[in-house]
């Protein structure tokens, strides 16, 4: 079964006893409600299980079983409590027969065990919390287990390390399903960064701060709202108020990568938002982001993103997405 971006209306929550609470908290937050201002259709989500369960703290009483999983367009497994023991049967063959009906299948944190059982990962790249990487590797060894990512896109299966990055790949999906204005959207409400790439190592130690809790919190939006101007680390040092270096080191902590690194990132990000959103030129948009000129936008562009301006454009206006390997042909995948 062939779908398209323009399909992925329908999220499945499958949970059965055993599961983090969490992360299906966290998966609902993102998709069961339209931010405000939204007005394109929003996912229909269902939760998925047994009759009346206990997942972590919350007694969940599921809306269908895990047969229905199979009608879903996107499947999301949360956390997955005790890795040492093998999930539930039902559970694996439910999450192995919706993939096998052409829905794309998604693992939060540990919730990666459950999609390796199912076989879903083998011969895959893939990754988990850090802290059990090693186990799902040793247990899985057809598995190509990534420790050092926050999340992984393989197109119909896709996995997330521990909790944050559990947010960061389900804006993604919002991403890849409404474009990077809608994405920003949400992440807004929940006043979280809205953009980590995947690729990105786990060992942040402050992933998502909130905005009044950190002392960058006031610096990203002040970024944001500058992206046209050049911007030093000079000047992220002054208004932040601090040295360079301890800028740095905060920097480092907070996001995982560097000032100029980071601010490069939110250009690129900008640049997707008006080339889904504008017909703007490449030469207007280079100005707009700071990028200065096409060609620089084309090359940072392509080397983040792995497809050229142009192509990402007709990509999302063709309502298609790349393929995870950036040869930007039409998404033909289930």
């Amino acid at each position: 079964m062939t779908r398209t971006i323009s399909d992925m209306k329908t999220v499945a929550l499958a949970v059965t006893t055993g599961m983090l609470h969490f992360e299906l908290s966290l998966a609902f937050e993102v998709f069961a409600t339209a931010p405000a201002g939204v007005t394109v259709p929003w996912y229909e989500v269902a939760v998925c299980g047994p009759a009346a369960l206990s997942v972590g703290l919350l007694r969940v009483e599921p809306d269908l079983g895990l047969d229905r999983l199979q009608q879903a367009d996107t499947v999301i497994v949360p956390g997955w409590a005790d890795v040492d023991e093998d999930p539930p049967a039902d559970l694996v063959d439910a999450v192995r027969a919706a993939h096998q009906a052409g829905a794309r299948v998604v693992s939060l944190c540990t919730g990666a065990f459950v999609l390796a059982a199912a076989g879903l990962l083998d011969g895959e790249r893939a990754t988990t919390h850090w802290a059990h990487t090693d186990a799902l590797a040793a247990r899985y060894p057809r598995v190509d287990v990534d420790p050092d990512v926050l999340y992984v896109d393989n197109g119909s299966v896709l996995t997330s390390a521990g909790k944050a990055a559990a947010l960061d790949l389900c804006l993604h999906l919002v991403r890849l399903d409404h474009g990077s204005s809608i994405a920003n959207t949400v992440a807004r409400r929940l006043v979280v960064a809205p953009h980590r790439a995947g690729g990105q190592a786990q060992f942040v130690t402050s992933p998502v701060p909130a905005q009044d809790h950190h002392p960058l919190g006031a610096l990203f939006p002040w970024v944001i709202d500058r992206l046209d101007q050049p911007l030093t680390v000079e000047d992220l040092a002054r208004q932040a108020r601090m040295s360079s270096r301890h800028l740095g080191r905060h920097f480092k902590a907070v996001t995982g990568t560097t000032p100029l690194q980071w601010v490069l990132t939110q250009r690129i990000r900008h640049a997707q938002e008006l080339l889904e959103k504008t017909d703007d030129s490449i030469d207007t948009i280079a100005a707009t982001t700071g990028m200065g000129t096409a060609t620089t936008l084309r090359r940072h562009f392509k080397s983040t993103l792995g497809v050229p301006p142009d192509t990402y454009r007709r990509t999302f206006r063709t309502q298609t997405r790349p393929y995870p390997d950036g040869n930007g042909q039409p998404d033909k995948r289930p």
